[in-house]
């Protein structure tokens, strides 16, 4: 445990996998410390949903992160069938955003509008066209969007994928320990308290979703990060009933799986770290589930789950360099960390590697929390 690395990176999720991946393919000596197993929390209890534009509910940062990181995602797909041997489920499966009432309409022809402007492909939709393309959606929608770029993932093969990956790459992980504090000496880090032991490091990642301000010395002020909880469901159909995600404005959706499993959900809780499944909670994911697709009553629930979305109050991650010399933070992804894995691995391997990073992130610095500039 005394041997030094040049990053270690708290968290062993989607998250801190992924840039553990892209720093070892850099030649970085790469330490992921992980309490459970990697990809055991929420990166595996995700929908998986990659969309963008259904999640952007005007333009700004958000969107230009997510349209960046959507992008890799194909070459992301083919390089880990090939570097780990697991197909991640990525399907350009398209996501449809169904207006229920005419003012949800109304609302939905507003952002098809701007997000055209922008231009970027949205397809609207009318009744007729919307039950043509799928069938067994509600009878009484009265259309929707469609985003045709928007697409899905398997976000527990994602997990052993980029956790194989960056293995393999050279990443070494310890798992079952608890990273107490960043070591810190003159400004700058020095490295991990692990139990009363320090593991030395030049850099430091911290990449713990919701326990991301429990860490001591991370530089995450407890109101920039708080956990989320979401509930979620899943279902068996057979045959598949629909193939599109299908999302409503009121933020419930359905996930089919080309095996005929639909993921079905959630809720958004601020309750604390208190991961329990609720009868409120999953009263109102199935009858929202059921609304969207009538057929899904004759289901069978096959599984139910919850856990912790990192949560900020202008839903932006928290990316980027903080005021300690060598602590950089990939946090706060909210309910958009599978989406984002790739283009947060970008961004962490461009700073920490080459000292600056190919796009504007000072949208999304842990500095908008305290009202200050951020330190290089």
């Amino acid at each position: 445990m005394s041997s030094r690395a040049d990053v270690v990176i708290v968290g062993g999720g989607v998250m801190g996998c992924a840039v553990a991946l892209r720093l070892a393919q850099r030649g970085t000596a790469v330490v992921v410390i992980e309490r459970g197993v990697p990809g055991a929390e929420a990166s595996s209890a995700a929908a998986g949903i990659l969309g963008p534009q259904l999640e952007a509910e005007r333009d700004g940062p958000f969107l230009d992160l997510g349209l960046r990181s959507r992008a890799l995602y194909p070459a992301l797909a083919a390089e880990l069938r090939e570097r780990a041997g697991i197909d991640i489920g990525y399907v350009e499966s398209g996501v449809l955003l169904a207006a229920l009432t005419d003012d949800e309409g109304r609302a939905l022809a507003d952002r098809g509008a701007w997000q055209i402007a922008r231009g970027l492909r949205v397809e609207h939709l009318g009744p007729d066209a919307l039950r043509r393309l799928e069938p067994a959606i509600c009878p009484s929608a009265v259309g929707a969007l469609r985003f045709p770029d928007d697409a899905q993932v398997n976000p527990r093969e994602l997990a052993r994928a980029l956790s194989q990956a960056a293995a393999v790459a050279g990443a070494r992980f310890v798992q079952g320990r608890y990273v107490r504090r960043v070591a810190t000496a003159a400004g700058a880090v020095t490295g991990v308290e692990l139990d009363g032991e320090t593991m030395p490091a030049g850099a430091v990642v911290v990449a713990a979703g919701s326990w991301s301000a429990l860490v001591e010395g991370a530089g995450v002020p407890p109101v920039a990060v708080r956990p989320a909880r979401g509930q979620m469901v899943q279902m068996e159909t057979r045959p598949p009933l629909f193939r599109s995600v299908i999302s409503s404005l009121n933020a419930g959706y359905v996930v089919p799986r080309p095996d005929g499993t639909v993921l079905a959900g959630s809720t958004l809780e601020m309750v604390g770290f208190r991961k329990e499944v609720t009868v409120a909670g999953l009263a109102g994911i199935l009858a929202c589930a059921q609304t969207l697709v009538p057929a899904l009553a004759g289901a069978s629930v096959t599984g139910m789950w919850s856990n912790f979305r990192p949560y900020t109050e202008d839903h932006l991650p928290v990316l980027g360099p903080t005021p300690v010399r060598g602590l950089h933070l990939a946090t706060g992804h909210f309910r958009n960390g599978i989406l984002l894995a790739p283009i947060t691995a970008q961004i962490i391997a461009e700073l920490l590697t080459e000292g600056r990073c190919s796009l504007d992130i000072a949208s999304y610095s842990v500095a908008r929390f305290r009202g200050g500039s951020d330190a290089r």
